[in-house]
């Protein structure tokens, strides 16, 4: 009956005292540190192997960040080239009629008519888009911008240059967009 008495003060009855309890003197089962520490190392491997998924993740997402920048400048680059394509369209479908109206003006034929206003818009219009026109007589002959109609070999020129322009050419920015049609002045022999 001593083991179900109960110690003044407490509830538990005295034959029950420490049982289950864990007493930090004594020595646990065998192997519990070692199951202990292979739970802390499990552990740590799945930590690990989350730490290498998210970095794995924000490598993607950095690459693929820098993919949408590339895609994003290659875009607005074509759609810069597509513009200048079709201004360049444009313009040249224009180049017959000012063609026309650079010979009538060149003969005096625009002075004072109503096609002189029209002539002065549409030059205006090709400034608008950085229309530029090249091919001048007297100037230097330069073949990646002038095609040589004719060659006139000339008494006392010591380098070809134009002699006569057929049709000017025209640039659109840094692009040719027409060569200019000359004669060309050489050296005579």
């Amino acid at each position: 009956m001593a083991e179900h008495e109960s110690n003044p003060g407490t509830e538990e009855p005295q034959g029950q005292a420490g049982e289950g309890a864990i007493d930090p003197s004594q020595p646990g089962p065998a192997g519990s540190d070692a199951d202990v520490l292979a739970d802390l190392e499990a552990q740590l491997g799945d930590l690990g192997a989350v730490v290498s998924k998210e970095a794995e993740l924000l490598a993607d997402l950095q690459r693929l960040q820098a993919e949408f920048v590339n895609y994003k400048a290659r875009v607005e680059r074509d759609r810069d080239v597509a513009r200048t394509n079709a201004v360049a369209e444009v313009l040249r479908a224009l180049f017959p009629a000012l063609d026309d109206l650079a010979r009538a003006e060149a003969h005096g034929d625009l002075e004072g008519s109503p096609f002189a206003a029209v002539a002065n818009k549409l030059r205006a219009a090709g400034d608008k888009f950085g229309l530029k026109q090249f091919g001048a007589k007297g100037e230097p002959f330069n073949p990646e911008l002038h095609d040589a109609l004719v060659q006139l070999p000339t008494p006392g020129v010591t380098e070809m240059i134009i002699g006569d322009v057929v049709e000017p050419g025209y640039q659109l920015g840094d692009r040719v967009i027409r060569a200019a049609k000359v004669a060309v002045q050489i050296p005579a022999e």
